[in-house]
């Protein structure tokens, strides 16, 4: 069973170094773009199922990666929603580190201990409650030649990858993902997958040429 792991394209909010979390921004051009690129790339691959989130971002971009012909296939499922930042929604990193200096510091040193404030805001520990659920449903009863893609966004992705490979969610700034990013996991199960590729954006962006976002 293969596993292609992918975040969403590039959004006005994610340029501007704005959080975005739950608010549902859609991509920009250059995110669509991003996201042709990749469907240009998955084109020839066998894809057997493909989840996203609901958010608009992370469903244009699967719709898109997906390509006409395939786009009915798209399933949506809520648990691969981006973390809700609760009241840092809608304001860029440096204003948020004015207004909530300490804990803008933990997320930064210790983002396993952070709660985001505000109605609603959740914690890595959330986020993976119901991420790994999902990716678990997703999975279910695909085959060792079966191919699933699921597209959602930056903390998501972090947290799944973060419980794959064994390591504490301390660590999820030790890896980064950047806009269409593809990691491909495989295994014989959801509970044996293994990371074959980690942050490969080569479809859009060249080996030293990421684009470095100010956001989550």
């Amino acid at each position: 069973m293969r596993v292609l792991l992918v975040r969403h394209g590039e959004t006005p909010w994610n340029a501007e170094g704005r959080y975005q979390g739950q608010t549902d921004i859609p991509l920009s051009p250059i995110g669509e773009e991003q996201a042709r690129k990749l469907g240009a790339r998955l084109a020839d691959v066998a894809i057997t199922r493909a989840v996203a989130s609901p958010l608009s971002r992370a469903r244009r971009t699967a719709e898109l990666a997906l390509g006409a012909q395939r786009a009915a296939m798209l399933i949506i499922d809520a648990g691969f929603s981006e973390i809700a930042h609760g009241d840092w929604e809608g304001k860029l990193a440096g204003e948020i580190a004015d207004l909530d200096g300490e804990r803008f510091a933990a997320w930064r040193s210790a983002p396993e201990s952070v709660l985001m404030p505000g109605p609603g805001g959740e914690s890595l520990d959330h986020v993976l409650d119901r991420s790994w659920p999902a990716l678990q449903r997703a999975c279910a009863a695909l085959g060792d030649g079966d191919t699933l893609l699921v597209v959602a966004h930056d903390a998501v992705n972090r947290v799944l990858l973060c419980r794959v490979l064994g390591i504490p969610l301390s660590k999820l700034w030790g890896f980064r993902q950047a806009p269409t990013t593809l990691n491909l996991l495989e295994g014989a199960d959801v509970d044996h997958l293994e990371v074959v590729r980690l942050n490969d954006c080569s479809h859009h962006t060249a080996l030293f040429g990421e684009a470095v976002h100010r956001a989550l």
